[in-house]
């Protein structure tokens, strides 16, 4: 396949200019996408960009990623409800750094290739334009009907907070970036979330005005704004979402959120988050539909994105610590790996004296409202469904001690399947 039919066929392409097709299917070109450097990590929603580029390099052609640090001082009002802060030049420079860092987990920068991977940072020229100069060499081409048209523009101005001259003069920026790129770089496609297509657009239009009378072969692609079978956005169902840094999200924090993708979605996370081929996918198609208990989809979904993020031994990790956890060898963890584990569940401080302060452990565990009562304890323990750091409580006139804990500084307890509990002695 050709990298256009690659996207076709894995449902990617919400939009397109007419006959960007033969164009990419007749040369190698160069194409780029532009990332938002407001914040130090690329997070889990980048990742259909992100692909994109991945794909376009293993089809040929010579991708560019764009960190805005020049239209990131002044704000995309793309699916935004109100303007967004301001960043520090500086802010935004530490922020360029780590998401080289990041992209360069997924893209080939290798001199020994003829389509290496380019990063460029766009305060390079913009820093450089004089306002006057801009004004009549670029503004003059924009009209406030073409601006106020598109949805990025129109839906802002209908709220009560508006949108103010800065963001409103994001479209130009970004146009000129697309023409900067095409007139120096041979640039000839800019890739994109949906939501950029206005911007796409503007930044083709304004090619084709600085160049009268000749036939444009700029061209833009957007990608389809992801949601799951129950109509969320990718990434944010579940809390805080997963970033492309391996130093904020773990290999078992990203393994378990791909391995519990609904079996509704999970084919379609293949096609677009992987590399993987259409027989490949379709064989753990196959798989779900008649052998959905193995879950080898969702299994391979989170194997290939670990291994993509955090390598192959970030995967063995994800996976050792998953084993230990649903075996019940929690004790075998570093701590480390505990905290990884156990965040997000309910958890308390106190202090390590009461380690040699004689008490029983059922009093201990009721004090810290893990259970209602020592009744309720007792109960539970009877019908072996608490387990104190992975092993089975069979008493609860057991006493408190050193013992009791992991390396003197956690305790995990386990109510049935389900509820967890962390003390810390601190």
């Amino acid at each position: 396949m050709n990298f256009t039919e690659d996207l076709q066929w894995r449902g990617l392409i919400a939009d397109r200019t007419p006959d960007v097709e033969g164009m990419l299917s007749k040369e190698k070109i160069t194409a780029y996408i532009g990332f938002d450097p407001t914040s130090k990590s690329l997070h889990i929603g980048n990742l259909i960009a992100v692909m994109g580029l991945v794909r376009l390099q293993r089809s040929g052609h010579s991708p560019i990623a764009v960190i805005g640090g020049g239209t990131g001082l002044i704000g995309d009002p793309s699916g935004k409800a109100s303007e967004r802060s301001i960043l520090s030049k500086e802010a935004i420079e530490e922020n360029l750094d780590a998401i080289k860092t990041q992209l360069e987990n997924f893209l080939d920068f290798g001199s020994k290739i003829s389509n290496s991977a380019r990063i460029l940072n766009n305060a390079e020229w913009l820093s450089k334009i004089n306002l006057i100069d801009f004004l009549r060499d670029t503004g003059k081409h924009f009209t406030l009907n073409y601006m106020t048209g598109k949805e990025s523009v129109k839906s802002r101005i209908s709220r009560d907070t508006g949108i103010s001259f800065t963001e409103f003069s994001y479209m130009t920026l970004q146009a000129y970036d697309f023409l900067h790129l095409y007139e120096n770089e041979d640039c000839k496609l800019q890739m994109g979330g949906s939501d950029q297509w206005g911007n796409i657009l503007a930044g083709r239009d304004l090619i084709n005005r600085k160049n009268p009378g000749k036939h444009s072969s700029a061209h833009g692609i957007v990608f389809p704004l992801i949601t799951s079978s129950a109509g969320e956005k990718f990434g944010k169902s579940a809390g805080e979402a997963p970033t492309l840094d391996p130093n904020r999200t773990s290999p078992y924090k990203l393994y378990q959120f791909f391995l519990n993708t609904p079996d509704d979605d999970v084919i379609d996370y293949l096609k677009y988050f992987t590399l993987l081929s259409e027989k490949e996918i379709q064989d753990l198609s196959d798989s779900l539909r008649h052998y959905p208990k193995e879950r080898m989809a969702p299994k391979k979904l989170a194997q290939e994105l670990v291994t993509m993020i955090h390598g192959k031994s970030g995967f063995t990790d994800a996976v050792r610590i998953t084993d230990y956890f649903f075996n019940n060898k929690i004790s075998e963890l570093e701590l480390h790996e505990i905290d990884d584990l156990m965040e997000g569940s309910p958890s308390t401080k106190v202090s390590p004296s009461v380690l040699t302060e004689k008490i029983l452990l059922g009093k201990f565990l009721t004090d810290q409202g893990i259970f209602k009562s020592m009744g309720d304890m007792r109960r539970m323990v009877q019908q072996g469904a608490v387990r104190l750091n992975g092993e089975k409580i069979t008493d609860i006139k057991d006493m408190l001690t050193l013992s009791s804990t992991i390396d003197g500084k956690v305790m995990i307890i386990r109510k049935g399947s389900k509820e967890f509990f962390l003390i810390k002695f601190s």
